[in-house]
This record gives structure tokens, C-alpha cells and sequence, in this order.
């Protein structure tokens, strides 16, 4: 049976785990069991969490990991969403993983969009052998989050094989501006040998190790303090990458032009304890162009034993552009970096579908099972909305329109009346009863109502037989008689008022679900057979043969998206070194990772290693059959 979207909401809240009482959802898309992987990370299976979609495993031969060894792949429907609660206003972080491996064993990887609470996010170009690993930060306008996948090619089908939400504390990426989320480029650890990411970031940020040819040191403080504006882990400062001399520059990024804003934020630490050396260290940041060269901050010398962050907010250029660490003049040593982390900053977000009507077709999911197949936002983004009503393009968007006729609603109507910007209300063919709702009166835009061929029964209400500016539609329901006339049905037509309302006896019903007529001569028992016949063949028609299916090699850094749905870089991991290294790594729950360029480009810092393995905590071999 189909679930109903806020007994689902509440549902994936629930399941979702907790660390110190904030969000802490992983899904394991495909999956039908509870796994905890290396990392203690509890991940929930999605199979009861939607009741769309067929559930797919990866080709043996490309198997690493547990979690994205499965995928959900979805074949109907414009878009489909995961959701759970949140608090409304509370800072977030989404990522989603997709790795297609040929799991229908077509080597055919298709391109969908991804959405977020009704907003646009990335066009995902998925890879035969790779990983697409895409992830947000943002505060909440409602109190739901949900994550879409959408189809927009003929062929094409969209999937999913994880999904994570995490609370963030409100004072991490201070600068955030509330109306705009920020899309991770990408997050590295330099110097690190393995990947870093939750227990020791409490907010599973992943941060990749990077060397890239330059030298690792090792911070010889005990401890460092990482109390700071983005509360980084405290493992980021154990490792750093220096210049090879005070001539040398570290060259950070790339930046080309765009119309999107950049968002980079920096983390330095002093690896030996200069009090005792009685050396300095001094440098400061420089973008280079073709044609000069500025600095664009203070000199920076990192303390010993805590740590000093440097912010890029709403950075752009004119011309390609690098940004570079270089010592000051008086400094004794090169300049060093510990993490850095680069984001694209997105356009203005939605607030959504206008709260009145999402709240009433709350209700309406709530009442009707069948209806709780559609979930995220009902009309955004515009291209998307639900297939069973209009929106307007007002800001935010109303619901004009409802076309419910043969969805096999049966019962009593809830009080819809908050969506007052319906014009148009089809309710014909299906096994609605009790007396006609008066609240259809109240809607002062409703210009069509077809409650044809139901089971209401009764008096028409007088605020409808009276309203000359609706066509009101009760044919077929043998038990409705018209206001000041007896309810006492009988046979043929009757008037309620001049043209605008008509009652007859009620018509047999055609099922819009099931293309079959059924002659009513038929014996029962002999109908229901034919009927579940039918159902079956029908369903077997409808489900496409999937092989076997290959999920997850991971592929070397995030290809995140960007600001406009612009996927910026990523790199691609070395498939043979990804396999030889990845069972070592999984032991333990961690990964080495080569990383992409944070800002999309090749940088002497960021090349890629070709050392990836599993982020998520495989600890041990998870067979599926295949077939």
C-alpha cells in the first residue's frame, strides 16, 4: 500500500539516527536491511521509506562498498523524492550519492536532474565506473527536507544510491546567507593519508586527503584547539603541506569567470613550535592573472597549537585567475596549508508551494493512501510539479487545479477548503460518499466541481445549486437530491437550478486504473480472477527486466554541483588502483582518496592520485545475488 507523504515524513524522522538530538539520516538506497558500517554510522534501508521504484545491486566485478553496492532506480513519475523532518530554520547538510557501475548492464549511464525542497540543484552525469557525490548546505524554509531525482530524458531513468541529511550547528558557515545554499566544489585534508569524515567531524563533513607532489609535514603539537567559526575537526591540523622554500608558492586554485559566487574558506596551524626555534613564518594570499599579480589579505602566521580560518565570501573574477599562498619578505619559512574547503554559492532559493495548500493536500494524502505516492514540493521546480494538479507562476506558486477523477478515493472528503485558489476541483469516477462537503462553497475561485459518479448522498448545498459562476457536475450519484426538492431517488434526471447543476441515476463506473470491462452477467467469483489476472499481467508489462546490478567504484573526488545545476570538475580515479586499494581501506572504515581541484581546475596541489576507496565503512564482504 502506498504510504502518505507526512506519515512517511514522520516515518524517515523516526528511523533517522541522532547525535545530540539533531538530524542524522543515512539511506541505503535499494537496500531492505539496517547496515552499520566502519564509521558506526547506522544506515537505513529505503525500502519501506518509498513505495516507488525497483531495487537494483551492482555487478559483482564492480563492487567496494556495502552502502553503494545497491540503488533505487525509478521508471515512473515525473520525479521522485526521499524526505524526513527537520526543524524549520535549522542549518542542514545534504549529499547525495549516485554510482550507475552498468548495473542494468546496458554501459548506457544516463543524465537526470536532482532537486532539493522544491529548488533546482544539478543536472547528475552519471559514469560507467565512477562516483557522483553532490552535497548542500542550507537553512530550512519548512520542516521537511527532501531530495528529488527527475527524469529528463526518454530512456533515461534516475536513481539514487544514497542519501544523507545531517544537522549543522548555526554558527558553521556564519557568512551563509539564508536565502542561498552553498554546493561543495570540494573539501581536502592536505597532507592526511586517509579520509577524514564523521566520528571525527560531528557533522560527517568528508574531507579528502591531497599531497599532490608537494611536501607533507606532521603537526608536532599534542593537541590542537579547533575552536573556530566553521568548528573543523581537530584531525585536519595534524597534517599540513608546505612550500619547498620561501621563493616557492603554493597555488591553492584555479578561478575562472562565472556568474557564480565562490565561497572558500582556509585553515592554517603552525606544525613546529616556532618559540623554540626562533624562526617566523609569514605569507599571505595573491590571485594571479595574466597580466598581474595583488595580494588579497593581511600576512597570516598560523598559531601553534590552535588555528587561524581565511574566508573568500561571494569571490568572483573577470579573468582566469590563481589563487596562491607566498611568503612575506621577512619570513623564515615557506607558507603552509592545512584544509581548505570551496563551494559555489546558488541563486535565491524557493520558500515553496504556498503553505495553505501544501497543508490541505497533507490532509488529502492523509485520507487517501493512494495519493502518498507523490512526495517534495507539489509544484517546484515548475517543470515538476505533481501529475495530478496545476500551479500558478505566482510567487510562491498556488494550486489551481486538482484532477483526482479514477483514483479509487473512497470515504468522506477532508476539509480542503485552505486551497482557495482552486478554480478547477475533478473528483468524478471514483467511491467518494456522505453529503456533498458545504466547504466547496467557501472557495470563492472555484469555477468547475465534478463530483460525477461517487456515492455522495443528500442535499446539494445551496452555496453551490446557487452559484451561477460554477458548472457543478453530480451526475451518477443516485443518492444526491437537489436543495428544497425530496431526497427520495428515483429514476431519470432532475433540475437542480437553470443549466448549472444536473442529477441522473448514477452510471456504471469505468475503472481508469485497469483497462478492462467486465461484463456485469459475470459470475463474482469468475470477475475477481479475470481482474487479478489482468493486474498481473499488466504489472509484469509495466516492470522493465533488470540484470544484475553494478553499483559503486568510487570515483577520485566529488564531481559536485554547482550554482545553476553546473556540475564543476572531477576528477576521475584510476579503476584498477581503486580496486587493489579498496579492500585494505575498508577494514578500517576509511579512505584514501585522490581529490579533485577545488575550484575545477589542475592545480600543482590537487592532482589526482588515483588512490580511492571507500568512504562509507565497508568492513566486510555483503554478497548479492544476481540475475
Amino acid at each position: 500500500m502506498a504510504e502518505h507523504f507526512i506519515l512517511l515524513s514522520v516515518l524517515l524522522s523516526l528511523l533517522a539516527s541522532s547525535v545530540l538530538g539533531q538530524v542524522f539520516w543515512s539511506v541505503n538506497c535499494g537496500e531492505s536491511e539496517i547496515y552499520t558500517d566502519g564509521n558506526l554510522m547506522v544506515w537505513t534501508p529505503d525500502e519501506t521509506l518509498v513505495s516507488n521504484g525497483f531495487a537494483r545491486v551492482v555487478q559483482s566485478s564492480n563492487s567496494i562498498s556495502t552502502v553503494l553496492d545497491s540503488l533505487r532506480v525509478f521508471t515512473t513519475r515525473k520525479k521522485n523524492c526521499y524526505s524526513t523532518l527537520v526543524t524549520k530554520g535549522e542549518k542542514v547538510l545534504v549529499r547525495a550519492s549516485f554510482n550507475y557501475g552498468n548495473y542494468d548492464r546496458l554501459s548506457s549511464p544516463p543524465t537526470f536532474d536532482l532537486h532539493f525542497d522544491g529548488n533546482f540543484w544539478t543536472t547528475v552525469e552519471t559514469t560507467n565506473s565512477g562516483l557522483q557525490m553532490y552535497e548542500a548546505t542550507y537553512v530550512t524554509k519548512g520542516d521537511t527536507v527532501s531530495v528529488c531525482v527527475a527524469q529528463t530524458k526518454s530512456g533515461q531513468f534516475p536513481f539514487m544510491s544514497a542519501l544523507e541529511v545531517r544537522s549543522v550547528d548555526s554558527d558553521v558557515y556564519s557568512v551563509l546567507d539564508e536565502n542561498r545554499a552553498l554546493f561543495l566544489i570540494n573539501r581536502v585534508s592536505y597532507g592526511a593519508a586517509r579520509t577524514l569524515r564523521f566520528p571525527q567531524d560531528p557533522y560527517d563533513r568528508i574531507w579528502i586527503p591531497a599531497l599532490g607532489g608537494t611536501k607533507a609535514v606532521t603537526n608536532d603539537a599534542i593537541f590542537v584547539d579547533p575552536t573556530g567559526t566553521n568548528n573543523p575537526p581537530s584531525g585536519i591540523f595534524d597534517n599540513a603541506i608546505v612550500a619547498d622554500s620561501t621563493a616557492e608558492s603554493l597555488l591553492l586554485a584555479t578561478v575562472s569567470p562565472s556568474n557564480t559566487l565562490v565561497y572558500i574558506t582556509t585553515y592554517f596551524s603552525e606544525v613546529n613550535n616556532l618559540d623554540i626555534t626562533g624562526e617566523s613564518r609569514s605569507f599571505r594570499f595573491y590571485e594571479t592573472t595574466t597580466s598581474s599579480s595583488s595580494s588579497i589579505s593581511d600576512p597570516i602566521s598560523p598559531p601553534y597549537g590552535s588555528m587561524f580560518e581565511r574566508h573568500l565570501y561571494n569571490y568572483s573574477v573577470d579573468s582566469i585567475t590563481n589563487i596562491s599562498l607566498i611568503a612575506t619578505t621577512t619570513s623564515d619559512l615557506p607558507p603552509l596549508i592545512n584544509a581548505i574547503e570551496g563551494f559555489n554559492i546558488s541563486g535565491l532559493l524557493t520558500d515553496g508551494t504556498d503553505s495553505n495548500d501544501v497543508e490541505a493536500l497533507y490532509l488529502l494524502q492523509n485520507t487517501f493512501d493512494v495519493l502518498g505516492e507523490w512526495s517534495g514540493d507539489p509544484c517546484l521546480p515548475a517543470p515538476y510539479s505533481w501529475d495530478w494538479l496545476n500551479c500558478s507562476n505566482e510567487t510562491p506558486p498556488r494550486i489551481t487545479s486538482l484532477f483526482l477523477d479514477g483514483f479509487e478515493l473512497s470515504g468522506e472528503l477532508p476539509d480542503i477548503s485552505s486551497m482557495d485558489a482552486l478554480q478547477t476541483i475533478d473528483l468524478h469516477n471514483n467511491s467518494l460518499d456522505g453529503e456533498i462537503p458545504s466547504f466547496f462553497g467557501t472557495m470563492t475561485n472555484l469555477q468547475q466541481l465534478n463530483l460525477a459518479d461517487n456515492d455522495f448522498s443528500g442535499p446539494i448545498p445551496t452555496s453551490l445549486s446557487k452559484n451561477n459562476k460554477l458548472k457543478l457536475t453530480v451526475t451518477g450519484n443516485p443518492s444526491v437530491c437537489t436543495s428544497g426538492k425530496s431526497c427520495s431517488t428515483s429514476p431519470g434526471t432532475v433540475n437542480s437550478s437553470p443549466g448549472s447543476t444536473t442529477l441522473t441515476r448514477r452510471k456504471k463506473k469505468k475503472s481508469s486504473m485497469l483497462p478492462v470491462v467486465l461484463g456485469i452477467t459475470i459470475p463474482i467469483f469468475f470477475l475477481i480472477w479475470v481482474a487479478v489476472g489482468v493486474f498481473v499481467i499488466l504489472r509484469k508489462k509495466k516492470k522493465p527486466v533488470f540484470k544484475a546490478i553494478n553499483i559503486m567504484p568510487v570515483a577520485s573526488g566529488y564531481t559536485a554541483g554547482g550554482a545553476n545545476g553546473n556540475p564543476s570538475g572531477g576528477a576521475n580515479g584510476n579503476s584498477d588502483e581503486l580496486h587493489k586499494n579498496s579492500e585494505e581501506v575498508m577494514n578500517d572504515g576509511t579512505l584514501e582518496h585522490g581529490v579533485q581541484t577545488p575550484m575545477g581546475s589542475p592545480s600543482p596541489l590537487l592532482d589526482n592520485s588515483g588512490q580511492t576507496s571507500d568512504m562509507y565503512g565497508h568492513t566486510g564482504v555483503h554478497n548479492h545475488d544476481e540475475s
